[in-house]
């Protein structure tokens, strides 16, 4: 293997779920539960409706695609349901995993024998070991190798990408598959008006390889830069020592073993850190927001990219300068950048510049630049 190799994104993959749930669906499910839990409990403050216009001027997203949209919708469930699988048939989270990692190699005209390692990078895996990505690696058909995961909550993605260019420049591979499979829905507290609406699932795969061995076309990597600050306004407390415990409260829409979030603090402190990151790694590349043909920036909330891509650039981003997914996928964590990323770059031309940037909880922060080539 050669040493410092130049890593470079070959390709991109996407698995996106069949069923979707508008606003409008999200809105009647979410207020039969609030009308029940009402009547059930006359004495408690009574939960508020939700609304098509709440949730819009709130976030921006319209709907959102999920793995089980009848259970979710459900007022007596309100959370995915999907039938417990055997151990000797592949996790529904490895199954849509292969989806994109397929789609990513197809683009790309690879085999999975040419590929070295694959990473396993998200929010929300489905247990603790083994590790998803192995599953992934063996469904795959790849006998070689390695395989792990890595979880950095919505910058997962990104992180995976520094990750899978190290070792390209290294030299301790020459072709990485990250993929990030995310059932958000799953750690989402449907009950909680504040942020039922935010979540959905997809998958995304990126093919990270030494630019000797890429096809013509490509996106040399530029940069890369990580960024981690601990931060409480973000957090969901469930995991493998407080499973007993964990699960939505049937009594109260609020659980602390589920996604929740100071939204205010977040729009707050996150801006500004992750608008200085992109700014000073770009002035570390020698470029600037004029320098910029293209931001995919995290899809968690239209204002925060609308102000953080205003600061890059000197002015109000177009949708052709910050393409959104958002409205469509809704938040889907470590795969909201890649999805745009992957729907929003064929059209650019051979020297173009762009910026992939993730940002969440943690805090934790990405920061990709790339350059079209071919």
């Amino acid at each position: 293997m050669s040493i410092s190799a130049i890593p470079v994104i070959s390709s991109t993959g996407l698995y996106t779920p069949p069923e979707s749930i508008s606003n409008a669906e999200l809105v009647a499910s979410y207020n039969s539960y609030a009308d029940r839990y009402n009547a059930a409990h006359p004495d408690a403050e009574p939960l508020t409706h939700s609304s098509v216009e709440f949730i819009e001027k709130a976030s921006g997203i319209k709907s959102r695609h999920v793995i089980d949209k009848a259970s979710i919708l459900d007022p007596d469930i309100m959370c995915p349901r999907m039938e417990e699988r055997p151990n000797d048939q592949i996790s529904v989270m490895a199954e849509i995993g292969v989806a994109a990692c397929k789609d990513a190699l197809q683009r790309a005209g690879r085999d999975i024998k040419d590929v070295d390692a694959i990473l396993c990078a998200a929010s929300n895996l489905q247990r603790a070991y083994p590790a998803m990505a192995i599953e992934i690696q063996m469904e795959l058909g790849m006998e070689h190798g390695f395989a792990f995961d890595l979880n950095v909550a919505c910058s997962s993605a990104t992180f995976g990408i520094q990750t899978a260019a190290d070792y390209i420049r290294s030299g301790n591979a020459r072709s990485v598959l990250v993929v990030n499979p995310e059932i958000t829905s799953g750690h989402l507290n449907w009950r909680d008006r504040d942020s039922h609406f935010i979540f959905g699932d997809v998958a995304t795969a990126i093919l990270v390889e030494a630019k000797d061995i890429a096809p013509a076309q490509h996106w040399e990597i530029l940069g890369t830069r990580l960024k981690t600050q601990f931060s409480n306004n973000i957090r969901n407390n469930f995991g493998f020592l407080n499973r007993a415990h964990g699960g939505i409260e049937q009594d109260g829409p609020k659980s602390d073993k589920l996604f929740i979030q100071e939204g205010r603090k977040v729009f707050k402190e996150v801006v500004p850190m992750v608008a200085e990151m992109i700014v000073d790694h770009a002035s570390t590349l020698g470029l600037n927001g004029a320098d910029l043909r293209r931001l995919w920036l995290h899809q968690a909330n239209a204002g925060m990219n609308r102000l953080i891509a205003q600061r890059v650039l000197g002015h109000e981003a177009n949708a052709d300068e910050s393409p959104t997914v958002l409205d469509v996928y809704g938040n889907t964590s470590s795969a909201g950048s890649i999805i745009a990323f992957h729907l929003n770059s064929d059209d650019l031309t051979a020297g173009d510049t762009g910026l992939i940037c993730s940002f969440g909880a943690g805090y934790s922060a990405g920061t990709v630049f790339v350059r079209k080539v071919g």
